[in-house]
């Protein structure tokens, strides 16, 4: 188990220990629940569910970025964000906006959300960098190389560790440039993005290294297909993405121990209960 306190990220939630992150996706077509919460209403309700549950604070995306997902428009992006944003935020919750595009980022912030999480690191729209430092708000950097259509042809690394590690510090070389407050940004090793399942096991065994880049790290393992192979059936098929939440537990526990600021993950209750334990033991070491 880490040492040392748990880091913090200014204008959020600071507990003492590792944050969790509920997913609220308001698009038809994510790898997980696509679909189930298209609805602004029933996103509202699912975000205030997943709240009553333990969450921190909620992410909520209006574009899929699963593996081989084409981009959504702009505009329907907009459309499915803003208003689920703009009520969660009235109900009191700390949202924050997933999204590559900095008109839906602005938009996002202008409803209410207070944290930008950019699985492209600020490389799918040049303009995201520029306004999330007039902004003044917390960004998440992402590990990412090419948008999810194409992405997983590009997994190819020497040292999956030391590679993300290389080109997430050339993407905060990048953000502080552009005036990003380096106290407000936090990085994301990107699991499942142009990583094949062998590349993911590795990042979660190591998540220790990436505290060298010096920011807090936010971990989202949560469902992902790399734990669907890992409980396969006895015939190869991968565990289905709405049964793998007692997996996605366990990888909360590990980056929780491993000194995680946050896990994003799609159900909270078991999650929320594993941070607290991590913490409690930590306390007593």
């Amino acid at each position: 188990m880490r040492e040392g306190p748990v880091r913090s990220v200014p204008g959020l939630p600071t507990p003492g220990r590792c944050l969790v992150m509920g997913v609220v996706n308001v698009t038809p077509d994510s790898f997980s629940d696509g679909g189930r919460w298209l609805e602004p209403d029933a996103a509202v309700v699912r975000g205030l569910e997943l709240l009553a549950d333990g969450a921190d604070l909620l992410d909520v995306g209006g574009e899929s970025t699963r593996p081989g997902a084409e981009r959504v428009a702009q505009s329907e992006e907009l459309a499915r964000v803003v208003a689920v944003v703009r009520e969660l935020a009235a109900a009191g919750a700390v949202v924050s906006i997933d999204t590559m595009r900095a008109p839906v980022a602005a938009a996002a912030l202008d409803a209410g959300a207070g944290l930008v999480n950019d699985v492209s690191g600020g490389l799918a729209d040049p303009a995201m960098l520029p306004q999330v430092a007039e902004a003044g708000v917390p960004y998440v950097v992402m590990h990412w190389r090419r948008h999810s259509a194409d992405m997983q042809d590009f997994a190819t690394y020497d040292d999956v560790v030391a590679d993300v590690c290389g080109e997430l510090a050339a993407r905060l070389d990048t953000t502080k440039a552009a005036g990003i407050d380096p106290d407000l940004t936090v990085v994301d090793p990107g699991f499942g993005f142009a990583k094949t399942p062998e590349h993911n096991w590795r990042l979660l065994a190591q998540l220790d290294r990436l505290h060298a880049l010096g920011h807090p790290l936010l971990v989202g393992a949560g469902r992902k297909s790399f734990l669907g192979q890992l409980l396969a059936d006895g015939d190869g098929t991968a565990r289905p993405a709405l049964a793998r939440d007692d997996a996605t537990v366990a990888t909360t526990a590990l980056a929780a121990a491993a000194g995680a600021w946050c896990v994003r993950v799609h159900e909270a209750r078991g999650s929320a209960d594993a941070v607290r334990v991590v913490a409690q033991v930590a306390a007593n070491v």
